[in-house]
């Protein structure tokens, strides 16, 4: 159990939350077993900082004997997948999956279903999108299912960069859906010229008219590099004077608002200039707006996976892993990737497309070069205590 864990423990008592004697046992037993925080997390897009997790006594196998697949509910990010998956899936398996946008923001989407979890009951999903970050808090804190691998062969096409992550080394609880990069979103027809620089967000012009994220490793990390420091090297003081520089901003009504992945639309309607984005949103934006660019600023972007996770307490895990399965064949991955246009994680998947899109296979942003993994930086390394201290300073300036 970690010490976030454990210091969540402590303040729900303080609060008075009702905490039964188990889990009271449970989380004592556990806080011997803390190790320290981990350092790097190599990515798809040139690496992601993680948090390493911390030892426990969970089960890292799992035996999910094959059966009727029957319903998969998947709560996933919006904009997220085409439209030939899933049909694709049930058809060929013969279930049912019942696909929900409803991931708009790691910490929203934690803070719904966390009493559940920690009461040991289901929350009606047997997959669900963390970034690196909070699915290695899921796993720190004893809510992921294991993977049978017996029953996701076509694992073996893991890239390679992905396959030994800090908090998941052996891939035991996750796989990666996708990959990205966080940088600005903007219309030149709003703004009246290109961005080149991160700083361009806080052009007086545009008050009223931007966006960022309430994530702080995404909006912090940006304004860092905007600041010339490096977000993966970056210190907690650090990410504090971002967070103050991104509140002076917000008080002068320079921030319209603070969003999750809830940004899309007001972008594409022209509502918004220029705003905090994610690389695959834009292309497909594009479609309702052709004016809309996406820029990795001139001082660099920020990178990072969504991973596929099993919740505990659920039922249909086999069917879960079969769709896991089902994606991690080249050929659906290709025609994923074709859709999202986010960075693949599926080696071969580039080799589908080039035969088939080569306009798509050439995209950096979904098969980055060299070039492009040069300009993007990693999440920060830092211990629990010190991201709570961040979270709750966002939080202050988001009203989150």
């Amino acid at each position: 159990m970690s010490n976030e864990s454990m210091e969540l423990f402590f303040e729900r008592l303080a609060e008075g939350e009702p905490i039964s004697r188990r889990q009271a046992l449970r989380r004592l037993a556990a806080a011997g077993l803390v190790v320290g925080p981990a350092s790097t997390l190599l990515a798809a897009c040139g690496g992601v900082e993680g948090t390493k997790t911390a030892g426990t006594n969970q089960a890292t196998t799992a035996s999910h004997p094959k059966a009727a697949i029957g319903t998969v509910t998947f709560s996933n990010w919006p904009l997220y997948i085409d439209k030939k998956t899933v049909p694709g899936w049930e058809k060929a398996l013969g279930g049912r999956m019942k696909y929900i946008e409803d991931y708009n923001d790691n910490e929203e989407f934690f803070a719904k279903v966390r009493q559940e979890l920690e009461a040991g009951r289901s929350i009606g999903r047997e997959l669900v999108a963390p970034t690196d970050w909070m699915a290695a808090r899921w796993i720190d804190l004893g809510y992921a299912e294991p993977i049978d691998k017996t029953n996701v062969p076509n694992s073996k096409n893991l890239q390679q960069s992905l396959a030994s992550p800090p908090y998941d080394p052996e891939r035991n609880f996750t796989l990666p859906w996708q990959s990205g990069i966080t940088g600005i979103g903007y219309n030149p027809k709003k703004t009246g010229r290109e961005l080149t620089s991160v700083n361009d967000l806080f052009d007086p012009k545009f008050k009223g008219r931007v966006t960022m994220f309430s994530e702080w490793r995404d909006s912090a990390g940006l304004v860092l590099l905007g600041m010339g420091k490096d977000p993966t090297k970056a210190s907690k003081d650090d990410y504090l004077e971002a967070i103050a520089k991104i509140d002076e901003e917000s008080r002068k009504g320079q921030i319209r608002r603070f969003t999750g992945n809830d940004y899309t639309k007001e972008l594409a309607a022209g509502n918004l200039w220029a705003c905090v984005a994610w690389s695959g949103d834009l292309v497909q934006l594009k479609a309702d707006n052709p004016n809309l660019v996406f820029l990795t600023p001139e001082e660099g972007g920020m990178t990072w996976s969504d991973n596929m996770l099993m919740p505990k307490h659920e039922k249909n895990y086999y069917g879960a892993e079969t769709f896991m399965n089902y994606v991690y064949d080249p050929a659906i991955a290709a025609q994923i990737a074709a859709e999202v246009n986010y960075f693949c994680p599926v080696k071969g998947a580039k080799e589908v497309l080039e035969k088939t899109d080569p306009e798509t296979a050439a995209n950096t942003l979904i098969f980055p070069d060299d070039k492009t993994l040069s300009q993007v930086h990693a999440y920060p390394s830092l211990d629990q205590a010190q991201e709570r201290e961040i979270t709750a300073e966002m939080q202050k300036v988001t009203g989150a």
